[in-house]
């Protein structure tokens, strides 16, 4: 990257106290923004319009056209934000299927090699994907050109899988919207936005100073708003970081380097924590609403109501969940800071993560610790922070970082307390193990290349 350059990164800023007619406003535009994002998935997640999702000012004005706008009486500044959204969601979604339609047919040994390359085409191209889903007639990819396969054999395939995985997105609750650059401005230490009343603006006081002139969104809390700005961020250049590291990510412990250095070690206490405690919470939650329903059919009216108002909130319960996560999330960062400054890598080499055939676990305790891991949030934050510093982030594959010996590359043991390797007797936790595997592996396929391109200077 060239210096100077910049990426975006998300600055939280907070809203003060806000009156409860302000509240019902930010909640009644929330609802409607999600009103028009399901329209839109409604109109626009099928296989008709696979083909049509760029440019998304085309379909920006279809829906606009339909009427849902004016019917809703939601501004522009929020009707186009939500549109592109919306179709973005989708795009996702095909993207997510098309992935896993790949990964089958990889699998899937009754295909031949150019039977593949036929539909790894078709998956690239979505205008003939959609005709082929339509039944529809199509010219042949120049790449599929001349092969030996079934195409209607093929066609069909694609379109069972298709039918058997294709989901639809749908919004969730409706606590957040976003607002383009033109539905506010700033004045008197408030963000002013666009009211549903042509010309009027509602004030919505913060507790900072920080202005934006981009897209930002707007999350609904109980009493306040937060705000999420995207911010540009120069990326640094450093002349004093070199050389490569070598991670294991993992539960527990949260990075395991190669030279033996561990960093975040208090992450799997913290979780493992919390998600025992939530586990008690939810438990004692279920009781109470067993009770509810228990005094309900009994006509025990007035005790149904008490426990209503007193036991079944969720007020406190996410609060202290979220406060939880924050706490989480902060140690993550503060980690990953951490080990960049100690160590100063000019390169970081960690494993792509695996999520092909996984299944849960023998043990409910372990599956809730899988369910609340932060292995994703960990890297996403790596990655960023890789990017705002400069550092390479290079991915490899995980197959044969786990069991293998990496001191004699036999086939060792993974044990409750530890790494074993029975043909040479080396010791180490499965998490250095792993990493040190990393690196061996890395060191290996950075030498097969360098033989490789010898071999094709000299010829």
């Amino acid at each position: 990257m060239s210096a100077g350059s910049t990426i975006t990164k998300t600055v939280w800023q907070y809203s003060e106290m806000l009156p409860e007619d302000t509240m019902v406003f930010l909640r009644g535009i929330a609802s409607d923004y999600g009103k028009v994002k399901n329209y839109t998935y409604k109109r626009y997640s099928g296989i008709k319009s696979l083909g049509r999702l760029t440019p998304v000012f085309d379909i920006m004005r279809e829906v606009r056209h339909s009427g849902i706008r004016t019917q809703l009486g939601l501004p522009s500044a929020y009707f186009d934000p939500a549109i592109v959204e919306a179709v973005a969601d989708i795009k996702g979604m095909w993207g997510m299927l098309k992935n896993r339609i790949g990964t089958l047919i990889a699998a899937n040994e009754n295909l031949s090699d150019e039977d593949r390359l036929y539909l790894r085409t078709v998956l690239k191209l979505d205008k003939i994907y959609a005709a082929v889903l339509c039944c529809e007639d199509y010219e042949m990819p120049k790449r599929a050109q001349g092969l030996d396969i079934d195409v209607e054999r093929l066609n069909n395939l694609l379109r069972r899988l298709t039918r058997k995985y294709l989901t639809k997105p749908k919004t969730g609750g409706g606590d957040y919207f976003s607002i383009a650059p033109s539905g506010y401005a700033y004045r008197d230490g408030a963000i002013c936005i666009a009211s549903r009343t042509a010309g009027q603006r509602i004030p919505i006081p913060l507790k900072d100073n920080q202005i934006c002139d981009r897209q930002i969104r707007i999350c609904i809390k109980n009493e306040y708003a937060a705000l999420a700005l995207p911010v540009e961020t120069t990326i640094k250049k450093h002349k004093d970081y070199n050389g490569t590291i070598y991670i294991h990510i993992g539960y527990q412990d949260m990075f395991t380097l190669s030279n033996g250095v561990v960093y975040g070690q208090s992450l799997g206490a913290i979780t493992s924590t919390e998600t025992q405690r939530l586990m008690q919470k939810n438990k004692e939650r279920a009781k109470m609403r067993a009770l509810y329903q228990d005094s309900i059919m009994s006509g025990e009216q007035e005790q149904a109501e008490c426990i209503a108002a007193n036991n079944l909130g969720t007020q406190k319960y996410d609060r202290r969940k979220e406060k939880e996560l924050t706490k989480t999330q902060a140690l993550i960062n503060t980690e990953i800071n951490r080990m960049l400054a100690t160590e100063k890598p000019e390169r970081v080499v960690i494993t792509k993560p695996v999520t092909i055939n996984k299944t849960k676990l023998a043990s409910k305790s372990a599956n809730r610790n899988m369910t609340r891991s932060f292995n994703g949030y960990v890297r996403e934050r790596l990655s960023y922070k890789c990017r705002l510093h400069s550092i390479e982030l290079v991915e490899i594959n995980s197959k044969g970082t786990g069991s293998i010996c990496s001191c004699c590359g036999a086939e060792g043991k993974r044990q409750p307390d530890g790494f074993v390797c029975p043909s040479c007797g080396y010791k180490a936790t499965i998490a250095l193990n792993g990493a040190r595997n990393i690196e061996n592996k890395h060191n290996s396929s950075k030498n097969v290349k360098t033989k490789k391109n010898f071999k094709t200077q000299v010829g």
